[in-house]
């Protein structure tokens, strides 16, 4: 349960917080990331030595619209479903406020949302060769999750995020899928894997997807204006002759930005 085999990943979320302290702790305390250093107005959370979430603080930035471009939520992917187990009997007994539930066949999946409306998933995916397909595109779906037997695979106390926990994927709320396609699949090189209702998926070295671009609450969304909470930027790892084919489309710039004005950085990803 890795995605570091594929070209293309996920490496940290970067988001603008009005309350650092507050947002902090509840990642901390609901979905047990450590946290790794930042000064000032910045702090780093993460699990082992990976740095997954970014909070960066602007008390005086707008609230972000649910209804405009950005973050739809961040995905935590758990090492095992045993690990996905302990968290839900963990959430279960502090009561941390799930807001939902879904097995995607490809994978089960748990939502939430901090304190300031980023959402949240935090899941664990079924073994590569379980993953349904139809021709050459992988199908998922969204069907009740069985959550007595997900909590009975646990093999423990929650004990924090575990070392091998990363960012599996970003959802993203787009204002149309065809302009977010041409830039992530056309720009960034991610596969289209599939498509759901006003969604497409993206992803890169087989996996299910490492991307999804919504307008199920952002259709026409205009492009973002700053300073605003939510998704400050998206860093994506990519290894070297990805990177070089992707700078090749982009003038040779690290830093980009999506149709709405979403900041991704590109990094070199370590072997």
């Amino acid at each position: 349960m890795s995605t570091a085999s594929a070209p293309l990943e996920i490496g940290r979320v970067a988001l603008t917080v009005n309350d650092l302290a507050g947002t902090g702790s509840f990642y901390q305390r609901a979905l047990g990331l450590e946290r790794l250093g930042g000064d000032g107005g910045v702090a780093l959370y993460g699990a082992g030595d990976r740095r997954l979430l970014e909070l960066r603080e602007d008390r005086s930035a707008r609230r972000r619209s649910p209804r405009e471009a950005g973050l739809f939520h961040t995905a935590f992917l758990l090492p095992s479903r045993k690990a996905l187990g302990r968290w839900l009997l963990h959430a279960a007994g502090t009561k941390v406020p799930v807001q939902g539930a879904s097995d995607h066949l490809v994978s089960e999946a748990i939502y939430l949302s901090d304190p300031e409306g980023n959402g949240i998933e935090i899941y664990a995916d079924r073994p590569r060769d379980a993953w349904p397909r139809e021709g050459n595109s992988i199908r998922m779906s969204t069907d009740p999750l069985d959550l007595q037997n997900l909590a009975e695979a646990a093999d423990g106390p929650w004990t924090g995020a575990p070392e091998g926990t990363v960012v599996g994927h970003v959802h993203l709320q787009v204002g149309a899928v065809p302009e977010a396609e041409a830039f992530y699949h056309d720009t960034l090189g991610f596969d289209i894997v599939t498509h759901y209702p006003g969604a497409s998926f993206l992803g890169s070295g087989g996996y299910h997807h490492h991307l999804g671009a919504n307008t199920w609450n952002s259709r026409g969304a205009a492009r973002r204006t700053y300073p605003s909470t939510g998704l400050a930027d998206l860093e994506i790892l990519a290894e070297g002759p990805a990177l070089e084919a992707i700078l090749l489309r982009t003038g040779g710039t690290r830093h980009v930005a999506d149709p709405w004005g979403t900041s991704i950085t590109l990094t070199r990803k370590e072997a």
